[in-house]
């Protein structure tokens, strides 16, 4: 007979042992080896058992062996002493804490989190983005409160089928047996957020809080007496059911995320939040709940929209458009109409919120999640520059008549949390050597006055913690197939710690090329087999359970690495998750990434791998585009714009084949007299040099402060002043402006000063006569814009100068004049444009409103025409 439902009993622990339990319960110890370690002491065969995981060793833990541990002086001395140590770490002032004008809370909503492995609610890269967000913010100081879902399921384990065929498990996940405390109202009851959705069904959820390091982490739950079995299951799994799921789960993470971020400042006192992130447009609606609450307390629906704009981060994190979120506009509207409407928040202007811009991708029976985060985020950016750049390209349309530079979509590339991804002797080796390496992100130049013998040392000890854990893995997955232990003998052999290894573990889309090594079978079986350079790979990775493409891809790597005289070379190890990640990112000489350029947004765990002295063989995509200085790793030539698909994975395949063979085994494999390869190691520690203090997740962290949250909270304070007095007259600012943009026009631009024979260094007179109608001078800005001209007459990259107003007349036209440096030689070109000013503005582009010549301007005897 099956249990009707699983929870997890606690050990009552003695009065002498009562700090243990503070211990478990902050996820701190998932990034402090120290309070690891006295977990491990506690019952080091119990430890071992529960697969290091703290609630799961107070479960399992005998009750005499507390009371052992309860007399144990040492013990309790180590206890005391790390129990001190977290209390120093959560009260101490820390780098934020140094900062005039910082926001006093941040609310950062995302919908997955990768803490540890012992709290599974992550995918991917997301997840583990956002995790490290939340470590790093802990460690400076940064007062966010992260909001996200409690999935009953996590994602999924993944085991094989005989055939090599990804097979789905969900474990049902017990809160209790969990880092996890319920948020409790001051009578003890569980505090509850609701939401209202169609039909007249409520959408009911508790909240639990997992405390990470400084930063609590609120995770909503459905599953509660109060929902019907639908209701009960959107919080069930991560990514998981049709759009209806979908939907409910994302209402739940935005409105619910915000009431339960009430909820907790009010039970807790914690500030409010002054700025709210938004990381994809999974949590969008976040945006639409704090409009409805400014209406409700008498803004109208611009006036509330320009405060809540003002205070919203959005983040974008894929290029690519499968990614992103689009619901049927009629869902939406039923979700928001109807019996259900706000009062104070009409259905159309939601619509009109996520309705695609005009373009050939548009489709205008679609409500599109990201278009709607970037219409309630008066600050957008992507996760490193070229995605920047990609993003500016994809959502141009929401900025009509704005060069795609100008688009106002910046850039703040991904960091990792180092204590989290580096293994422990490189931390200690530095901490030894180079102390202010992590926490202070200083002396890394330092690197290079560690000894080549430390460092390979460490590598070997790594590679070989790798090759120990993937044989385990690999045993336990062949049993799972159908394999006897008969059959298993080999796997005692499989991998070398001495051997080249390579490291490929990522999830499994088409874009990100999981078997693009196959390309070429026999090649790749060469390199494996090398007798003198042989390399091995170890490969890891999830499809989506509904992407029959990528177990296809999982498949045939499989059956590949199934083959007898390879097997020992290269190895599939399913169920990747953050455990079996730190174990690849620190023990691979070579971190591997071939998407398909541009198609990745950051790609961070080969900055992990850096960390470890890994080097990169990669794809130049995401971070790796702006970082790789041609001596820190390996970049895979792009066949970019070969349209054929199959011709243009051979061309990469190849070069990639090339890099490892003539490039890669040669460097790694020579060897001076003291065994020792001085060329690699040369490699390893310009690496670390040189990418180390890019790469923190500190050095993120401090961007964010700096370029947005700080920012977006001396706007959001602007608006708020007096009432929302400014909130008031930008909103109107804006509206007149709008009514009145279409009678602007450039009319007249003439040219004077240089003559029929333009030279360097000379300047262009302008006198532009502008058309404002119902506008005045104060209410728009008129630039110059110039620079080198391509072969179409369109400016390339141009400068922008400001003309001044110069006079204006009754019939409302103005004149401005200025002056443009010719600063370059060759083809050159201006042009004169007019946008909206305002000192609330974050960016010209900000309304979408430009006027420029009806014609094409070039200069013909000094005059624009």
């Amino acid at each position: 007979m099956r249990a009707i439902r699983r929870f997890t009993v606690r050990t009552v622990l003695p009065s002498q042992l009562a700090p243990l339990g503070e211990l478990v319960q902050n996820l701190r110890w998932s990034w402090h080896p120290e309070t690891m370690d006295l977990f491990a002491e506690v019952d080091p065969e119990v430890w071992e058992r529960v697969d290091h995981d703290p609630v799961a060793l107070l479960g399992a833990v005998e009750a005499d062996r507390l009371r052992v541990l309860a007399q144990d002086r040492r013990f309790l001395r180590r206890l005391a002493d790390a129990a001190d140590d977290l209390r120093e770490y959560m009260t101490a002032p820390r780098w934020y804490q140094s900062l005039e004008g910082a926001p006093r809370a941040i609310g950062y909503f995302s919908p997955e989190y990768g803490i540890a492995a012992a709290l599974p609610q992550y995918s991917g890269g997301l997840g583990i983005l956002a995790g490290d967000h939340l470590k790093a913010a802990s460690d400076l100081g940064v007062p966010i409160l992260g909001v996200g879902l409690l999935y009953r399921h996590g994602y999924f384990t993944q085991s094989l089928s005989a055939e090599g065929w990804q097979l789905e498990h969900y474990p049902s996940l017990d809160p209790g047996g969990l880092p996890l405390t319920l948020l409790k109202e001051q009578d003890g009851a569980p505090a509850r957020v609701a939401i209202s959705l169609a039909g007249g069904r409520t959408l009911h959820a508790q909240v639990w809080v997992a405390q990470v390091g400084r930063v609590p982490l609120l995770l909503l739950d459905s599953d509660v007496a109060e929902n019907d079995a639908v209701a009960r299951d959107v919080t069930d799994r991560l990514y998981g059911g049709g759009g209806d799921h979908r939907l409910m789960q994302e209402l739940l993470l935005g409105i619910g995320g915000v009431r339960a971020i009430r909820a907790y400042c009010r039970i807790t006192g914690h500030p409010e939040p002054e700025v709210f992130h938004t990381n994809e447009g999974h949590a969008g609606f976040l945006g639409l709940e704090r409009i409805r609450e400014l209406t409700e307390a008498r803004l109208s629906f611009e006036e509330a929209l320009e405060a809540v704009r003002a205070g919203t981060v959005f983040t974008t994190h894929t290029p690519v458009p499968a990614g992103i979120d689009r619901f049927p506009a009629e869902m939406i509207a039923r979700q928001f109409g109807g019996s259900n409407a706000w009062p104070t928040v009409s259905v159309d202007r939601i619509l009109e919120l996520g309705a695609e811009p005009e373009g050939p991708e548009a489709d205008p029976a679609v409500f599109n999640m990201a278009v709607m985060g970037m219409r309630l985020a008066q600050r957008v950016n992507g996760v490193s520059e070229l995605h920047g750049r990609v993003s500016q390209e994809m959502f141009q349309g929401l900025w009509p008549g704005f060069d795609v530079d100008e688009v106002p979509i910046g850039s703040i590339t991904n960091g990792v949390h180092a204590p989290t991804w580096v293994g422990r002797e490189m931390m200690e080796l530095a901490g030894k050597e180079l102390p202010s390496l992590i926490d202070k992100a200083q002396g890394w130049e330092g690197v290079h006055k560690l000894s080549d013998a430390d460092i390979w040392g460490i590598r070997g000890t790594l590679r070989a913690r790798l090759v120990e854990e993937a044989r385990r893995r690999l045993r336990k997955s062949w049993r799972q197939r159908g394999a006897t232990e008969a059959e298993l003998t080999w796997v005692d052999e499989a991998l070398d710690p001495d051997v080249l290894t390579i490291g490929f573990a990522r999830r499994v889309p088409s874009y990100k090329r999981l078997t693009l090594m196959l390309n070429q079978p026999d090649r790749l079986r060469r390199l494996l087999l090398d007798p003198d350079k042989p390399v091995q790979i170890v490969i890891a990775g999830k499809a989506h359970p509904a992407d029959e493409g990528g177990k296809k891809l999982i498949q045939q790597i499989v059956r590949f690495a199934d083959s007898e005289d390879v097997r020992h070379r290269i190895v599939f190890l399913p169920d990747y998750d953050m455990a079996l990640g730190q174990l690849m990112v620190t023990g691979s000489d070579v971190w591997m990434n071939n998407p398909l350029r541009p198609l990745e947004a950051c790609g961070t765990s080969g900055m992990k791998a850096a960390l470890n002295g890994g080097l990169n063989l990669s794809i130049r995509d995401g971070w790796w585009d702006e970082w790789y200085d041609g001596t820190n790793g390996w970049a895979i030539p792009s066949a970019d714009g070969v349209d054929d698909v199959d011709r243009r994975d051979e061309l990469e395949a190849t070069a990639l084949y090339d890099l490892v063979e003539r490039e890669v085994a040669d460097r790694f494999y020579d060897r001076a007299a003291d065994g020792l390869p001085r060329r690699w190691l040369e490699m390893v520690k310009h690496t670390l040099s040189s990418l180390g203090p890019k790469v923190l997740a500190g050095r993120m962290l401090n961007d964010y402060v700096t370029d947005l949250y700080t920012p977006a909270a001396t706007s959001a304070r602007v608006l708020a002043a007096d009432g929302f007095d400014n909130a008031r007259l930008f909103a109107a600012w804006k509206l007149r402006v709008a009514k009145a943009w279409p009678g602007v026009r450039v009319e007249h631009v003439e040219a004077a000063g240089v003559g029929d024979t333009p030279e360097l260094g000379a300047q262009l007179e302008l006198r532009a006569t502008i058309a404002l109608g119902e506008l005045s001078a104060e209410d728009v800005r008129v630039e110059a814009a110039y620079g080198r001209v391509g072969p179409h007459d369109e400016l390339l990259a141009p400068c922008y100068v400001t003309l001044k107003a110069d006079s204006s007349g009754d019939d409302g036209r103005a004149h401005y004049t200025g002056a443009v440096p010719l600063d370059r030689t060759g083809a050159f070109g201006y042009s004169v444009r007019v946008v909206p000013s305002h000192p609330l503005m974050a960016s010209p582009a900000e309304l979408g409103l430009i006027a420029v010549p009806e014609e094409p301007v070039g200069m013909t005897n000094g005059t624009l025409r």
